[in-house]
Parts: C-alpha cells; sequence; structure tokens
C-alpha cells in the first residue's frame, strides 16, 4: 500500500521582520515540493500579512506558529500567537493611498476563498485563511503517437472495447 506524503507543515517562531522572510520563503518552497504552484504568490502574501499583523500587535511577546495544510481540494494556512486579542477587518471610508499599514486582513480576504479566526482563550488565537486548489486535469493522450493502422482498430473493433470495459470495469472494484 502507497500512502500520501506529508501534506502539513509547521513553522514555531518570533514574528521578526528578518524571520518573516525566511518564513515566507519556507511556505513557498513546501507549496513548490507540493506542485501547488499556482498558489505561492497568494499564501506567501497572506502568510506575509498575517505575520507582521503578530510583530505589530501581538502581546505579551511575538512567538507564534505557522500552519500549512493541504486537505483534499483546498490549501489552509494559519497563524497561531499568544495574544488574545483579536483583530479587526477595518473598512476605511476614504483610505490614503500612501499609508503602509492596516490593510493586511483585507488583502487576505481579497486573495483567499474564505478567511476566520479562531480564539482560544488565554492561549491566543488562530488566524487563518484557505486558497482553492486549482483544479487538476489528465494530461491529454496524442493518438497521433500512436501508429494509425492501431486508431482505426481501436475505434472500430467491438473486441477492444469489450476488452477495455473489462478492464476499467476491474479497476473500478
Amino acid at each position: 500500500m502507497i500512502s500520501e506524503p506529508s501534506r502539513h507543515c509547521t513553522v514555531e517562531l518570533q514574528a521578526l521582520p528578518s524571520r518573516i522572510g525566511q518564513v515566507r520563503r519556507i511556505v513557498s518552497a513546501q507549496l513548490r515540493y507540493w506542485h501547488l504552484d499556482p498558489l505561492v504568490d497568494e499564501a506567501a502574501l497572506g502568510v506575509t500579512e498575517l505575520l507582521a499583523n503578530v510583530h505589530q500587535h501581538a502581546e505579551p511577546d511575538k512567538t507564534c506558529v505557522v500552519d500549512i495544510e493541504w486537505l483534499l481540494d483546498r490549501l489552509t494556512v494559519s497563524v497561531h500567537d499568544r495574544d488574545p486579542r483579536l483583530p479587526l477587518l477595518r473598512k476605511v471610508q476614504d483610505p490614503d493611498p500612501f499609508a503602509t499599514s492596516g490593510r493586511g486582513l483585507e488583502l487576505i480576504a481579497a486573495v483567499s476563498e474564505e478567511w476566520g479566526i479562531l480564539p482560544r482563550g488565554d492561549l491566543g488565537k488562530s488566524v487563518w485563511f484557505t486558497l482553492a486548489l486549482p483544479s487538476v486535469t489528465a494530461p491529454a493522450v496524442e493518438f497521433s503517437a500512436y501508429p494509425q493502422a492501431h486508431q482505426g482498430e481501436l475505434a472500430e473493433s467491438p473486441e477492444r472495447t469489450h476488452q477495455h470495459s473489462e478492464a476499467r470495469s476491474a479497476l473500478a472494484s
């Protein structure tokens, strides 16, 4: 029996500017390892914003844990910190185009499928977001790779069609 490779990655860190860049690179490398390249930019942006929030707002310390999990058709990225205070999504009526902060959760909401906050009482909180995995389709078979004589035989031979159906049903059971 072949089991699925691990699809969970956890990194514990102090949310300091130099570490945030390192974790962004770790998350990007892990997603590439899982062949989820189309999600790298959104995941890196999201984890950077969440870690920047920990750096700027979390008390009593900046210790946090980043979890990324690939389960079925979605990727979940979460950041857990020890501060029980919950972040607020601020909707600014007239945003300052030159402001350097205050848009992190709005960015996460814009690029993610969904996001949320999980309060953990005195243990702090988790802020998470999910990204939909791109649909995977099987590569198309190039019939031109087969000799021309076989193309006609496969399409016209009822025996071959019947044998093919048996093989398919054997795999399905």
